[in-house]
């Protein structure tokens, strides 16, 4: 009889890239995807801890499924992730249900873990583990676009943030093997390519080697020179970045190597920098504005996406009308906003100076209005321009149309049938444009 796994998937990219993997580990233990948790034999949370309300969502998908063990035993349930690994045995204390529990660094031993489980075990594996180099082929869920993990961990100590406790050290995977994960990916299809890791920039300065220089040998900028050319990927992205780390090498790079998108996600957190300092991001709004500048010097069209916090603990109204000056005054193509949410074992969870939540959802509220006004700005560069789009599949409100990304990752619908387009990088006249995406028809240029 068949066993059938399902997977809900919590969280960033980095995750996504996990469940990718783990899939195909149980894949290659013979289980089946199934399209609800209900129809399965084993049920995998991949979880986030980042904000209190995703870690909260788990708990009560666990309850569901705990309730499903009492009358089917034979069930399987897995909690891995950010919040397994935050929480270990006291998930257990909450949910004795659980058969296994397991950190981020353990995605690639699955199936190890999985035949103690088998064996009647219950399993906490949450100890700081070398990540093995990953052999196991990820089901992805895209037949078009893929990620490609190049360092795990984070050594960064930002006051705010679970994720170097969660995920562990930097690690770096060499270079010639993650040349052969795109390329495999190249002669399966594949389009686009995004390098992930947590702190991306930070690549290679665990892996040996120093050029006569002392500059490290193995640097993310080196990486893009040595994947550039991977036959069949035409696309190559990379997420995200620190703005410490950032060079104008790296811009250089981007500027020179053709499959490299116009596309940069460099998160600032906050415009204030007595705020910077207390979250431990080790740079000042002038370097950030020097960064932007930098990039859209080399490449006047790049879109820059990142990230911001709002009602960090002690932001003062002034120090949050810094941030508003600084969204004013660079025009983000896409800023991912939050409020502030205290995260269990870091320092700022413990401080005094919490903003209260009301303050903190007005602050929120002004800074997406901003937003969506620079966006809109933004947007208007495109109408009437001609944009190469990638088509990755059906539009869901709009089943006559398809949708894809441009290379500065503008997500663009236009009228086709998916089944002559997807996977294709496709010319399209943008027609119409809105604060986050496109519309565009088709151009059936004659190719002399």
């Amino acid at each position: 009889m068949t066993r059938r796994y399902h997977i809900t998937t919590f969280g960033c990219q980095m995750n996504k890239a996990d469940s990718e993997r783990m899939a195909g580990v149980l894949e290659n233990l013979g289980f089946q995807w199934s399209e609800t948790p209900e129809q399965a034999d084993l049920v995998l949370y991949n979880t986030c801890s980042i904000r209190d309300n995703a870690e909260q969502k788990v708990y009560s998908y666990l309850g569901r499924q705990a309730k499903r063990k009492h009358e089917q035993p034979d069930l399987t349930l897995v909690v891995a992730g950010c919040v397994a690994q935050q929480e270990g045995q006291d998930l257990l204390r909450r949910v004795p249900e659980l058969d296994l529990v397991m950190g981020p660094q353990y995605a690639n031993r699955l199936g190890d873990l999985l035949e103690q489980v088998f064996a009647g075990e219950q399993v906490v594996a949450t100890d700081p583990i070398e990540i093995v180099e990953d052999i196991t082929k990820p089901r992805r869920d895209s037949t078009v676009t893929a990620w490609v993990n190049v360092i795990y961990g984070c050594n960064e100590r930002c006051t705010y943030c679970v994720v170097p406790g969660v995920r562990g050290v930097e690690q770096s995977r060499p270079p010639a093997a993650i040349r052969q994960e795109m390329e495999a990916l190249g002669a399966q299809g594949y389009q686009e390519v995004t390098l992930l890791g947590q702190n991306i920039d930070a690549y290679g300065r665990d892996l040996p080697g120093v050029t006569s220089a002392g500059r490290h040998q193995h640097t993310l900028t080196d990486l893009l020179y040595f994947v550039h050319d991977v036959p069949g990927i035409e696309r190559i992205r990379f997420a995200t970045s620190h703005p410490r780390y950032f060079t104008e090498r790296l811009i250089r790079a981007c500027a020179e190597l053709p499959k490299v998108c116009e596309h940069f996600h460099i998160p600032f957190q906050s415009g204030d920098n007595e705020i910077l300092k207390a979250m431990a991001r080790g740079y000042t709004h002038e370097r950030y504005r020097r960064i932007i500048a930098l990039i859209r010097n080399w490449m006047p069209d790049a879109s820059i996406s990142a990230d911001a916090i709002v009602g960090f603990p002690g932001e003062t109204e002034a120090q949050f009308e810094q941030t508003l000056q600084l969204v004013e005054d660079l025009e983000f193509d896409l800023l991912n906003t939050a409020a502030y949410s205290p995260r269990p074992g870091t320092p700022a969870a413990t401080w005094e100076n919490q903003i209260s939540d009301g303050v903190k959802q007005d602050r929120l509220q002004r800074l997406n209005h901003l937003v969506g006004q620079k966006a809109a700005v933004r947007s208007q560069r495109y109408l009437g321009r001609i944009e190469e789009v990638l088509v990755e599949g059906v539009n869901p409100k709009d089943p006559s149309q398809v949708m894809g990304r441009t290379r500065g990752n503008r997500l663009t619908f236009f009228p086709s049938e998916i089944a002559q387009v997807k996977g294709q990088l496709i010319p399209v006249k943008i027609t119409q444009v809105r604060p986050f995406s496109l519309t565009g028809e088709v151009l059936h240029p004659v190719y002399a």
